[in-house]
């Protein structure tokens, strides 16, 4: 093979390779990260506190995101069948935020809450007491490829999406 043959092929694995990689280094260049599963294993608490009770979480059904200075938003399925039915129903996941951040549109501080994709295509905050904090409209996204219980992507306009399945929720600092 040719000097300008190899070269040829060489740039066309470079351009190849970037074209792959283009949208893992827009999320890269931001500094923030998204966590899967087996991020969350070191970080994440095998147990919370929530109405009186600890609730088991789910390693395998949670995400979150590191930011590029450090700080986190967790989520994590938990384990509710200790709770009453009403709780259960509003109370699905852990959420825990060390920063301000925005959740469609509304305001939440940092802390510990307890959150729910609930009837109506509406998504609950709560307190660890299960007093109501806000509720927002969710989005179904039938064009996600593979749905999992709980997990973060990316959203294309800004911030991260927090899915239920087909079910997502707008977060951003």
């Amino acid at each position: 093979m040719g000097r300008s043959k190899i070269l040829s092929v060489l740039a066309a694995a470079v351009i190849g390779t970037t074209m792959v990689t283009a949208p893992t280094l827009v999320l890269a260049q931001s500094g923030d990260t998204i966590l899967k599963p087996g991020d969350m294993e070191k970080i994440l608490p095998p147990s919370v506190f929530y109405r009186a009770q600890s609730a088991t979480t789910q390693v395998r059904n949670s995400g979150g995101v590191k930011f590029a200075d450090g700080y986190f938003v967790l989520a994590s399925l938990v384990d509710t069948s200790g709770y009453s039915t009403a709780v259960a129903a509003k109370y699905q996941a852990y959420f825990i935020a060390e920063v301000p951040i925005k959740i469609g549109g509304q305001k939440l501080a940092p802390g510990a809450y307890g959150i729910g994709f609930i009837a109506g295509n509406k998504f609950v905050v709560t307190d660890i007491g299960a007093h109501d904090v806000f509720t927002v409209s969710s989005t179904t996204d039938s064009a996600l490829k593979r749905p999992m219980p709980l997990q973060v992507l990316p959203d294309p306009v800004h911030g991260f999406r927090l899915y239920a399945g087909r079910q997502y929720v707008v977060f951003e600092r």
